[in-house]
């Protein structure tokens, strides 16, 4: 582990729900992807063996006594790294649609100096990925509205793969942060704070056969709607630059 004063530590926060049969492999992906980063399994309030196979493949793990949201685990995550001085931070997925390759891609730009948020985006390039029609017409809506609210444009404003820097994830410890689904609502406040945010393009796996997606069931109706008056929101909340 790199001392705390390392202006290139890095952690990899990993929110986790019922990843038991696949968590594993994505630790080890990253211990072959990305050796020098240390790894954070957040399990948020998992019924299954998450945090004890988490714990066997090498990771630190943090567990919620119950389930708090997808929000609330990678907040948790972001406090963990401010109390523990890392300079930049990770954030992926344990069901392994996120490819612990592209990691070290992710990071290079923070640690070049060159932004304060990477998104790590399916969109960039052509690579395959396939994303079902209702989704599809969903991020055109939040990509444009995302620009209309004077936020950056950006290809995959929904990714979940990202890497911030300390100014970034520091801001996202406020009470501000959605325990349910920070998204473009979160990019816009990023931006009007005054961070850089850019793109990388990544690959992605489609959902593993019998995943439930964050947004199935009556979520499918309330994401949209909820997101919808969370972004108008940041558009009126005060601009201020960073310093």
């Amino acid at each position: 582990m790199s001392p705390p004063g390392d202006a290139t530590r890095a952690l990899v926060v990993i929110p986790a729900l019922n990843e038991g049969s696949r968590i594993a492999r994505v630790i080890d992906g990253l211990r072959r992807a990305a050796a020098d980063l240390d790894v954070l399994v957040v399990d948020d309030g998992s019924s299954d063996d998450t945090a004890t196979r988490a714990r066997a493949a090498g990771a630190r793990v943090v567990s919620h006594p119950f389930n708090l949201g997808y929000g609330a685990a990678l907040q948790t995550g972001y406090k963990h790294a401010l109390r523990a001085h890392y300079a930049h931070l990770v954030q992926m997925d344990g069901d392994g649609q996120h490819d612990p390759a592209d990691v070290p891609r992710l990071v290079a730009p923070l640690r070049a100096g060159a932004a304060d948020v990477v998104i790590g985006s399916r969109f960039m390039v052509a690579s395959g990925y396939h994303m079902g029609a209702a989704r599809a017409v969903g991020r055109t809506f939040f990509q444009r509205l995302l620009v209309a609210c004077g936020g950056p444009r950006v290809t995959d404003p929904t990714s979940g793969f990202q890497a911030l820097a300390r100014a970034a994830f520091t801001f996202c410890c406020a009470d501000f942060y959605p325990s349910d689904f920070p998204d473009v609502d979160v990019l816009l406040l990023l931006h009007r704070r005054g961070l850089r945010i850019v793109e990388v393009p990544v690959t992605m796996a489609p959902n593993p056969p019998g995943h439930v997606p964050m947004h199935a069931g009556v979520r499918a109706v309330y994401y949209p709607y909820k997101m919808l008056l969370s972004t108008l929101r940041s558009a009126f909340a005060p601009r201020k630059e960073t310093s």
